[in-house]
């Protein structure tokens, strides 16, 4: 299944490691579902339920986005920039926590544009790739987001590099 994103969606996924930590949080459970009698063991369970569910990938990408804004590199990029100026940030977050849900396995369904579509004119570079990246991992850190699931957060933001990065294979 191709997964379609709004502008800087790719780097909210980032953000659905942070919602894990986020649950954790605001649960009043420590019990480990692995723990729990009868319970599924935590690898068969979807990277969407390990993450929280929903409330917590949107903790995550409300941080992530709001690194990214800030972020001085990508606000170099004047493409990057006069994208903002169209898309609200409350609804790029709407878009990211959706896709994210969705593509970490929850029931979410994502209809915004694909990844080559939004990202198309905005003359991603690798540097700025590489900071979205590092931001990601901060909002992560920020929510304590297990290695393992943070790893598979990674794989699906860099899955979906060459829709986005210019000059990489199979890019636009």
């Amino acid at each position: 299944m191709r997964i379609r994103v709004s502008t800087s969606a790719a780097i909210v996924l980032a953000v659905a490691a942070l919602a894990a930590a986020a649950d954790r949080r605001f649960s009043s459970s420590t019990a480990t579902p692995s723990a729990v009698p009868g319970a599924e063991p935590a690898q068969a369970r979807s990277l969407y339920e390990r993450l929280g569910g929903a409330y917590p990938i949107a903790v995550v990408v409300d941080d992530f986005v709001d690194r990214l804004l800030i972020n001085d590199i990508l606000n170099a990029n004047p493409a990057i920039s006069e994208a903002r100026q169209r898309v609200p940030r409350q609804g790029l977050k709407f878009h990211v926590t959706t896709l994210v849900c969705q593509a970490t396995g929850g029931p979410c369904r994502y209809s915004g544009r694909t990844m080559k579509e939004a990202h198309a004119r905005l003359n991603i570079t690798e540097k700025e790739w590489q900071a979205m990246l590092a931001d990601f991992r901060k909002a992560l850190d920020k929510f304590s987001v297990p290695a393992a699931e943070q790893d598979e957060l990674v794989a699906i933001v860099n899955g979906t590099k060459a829709d986005i990065v210019i000059g990489t294979t199979s890019s636009r």
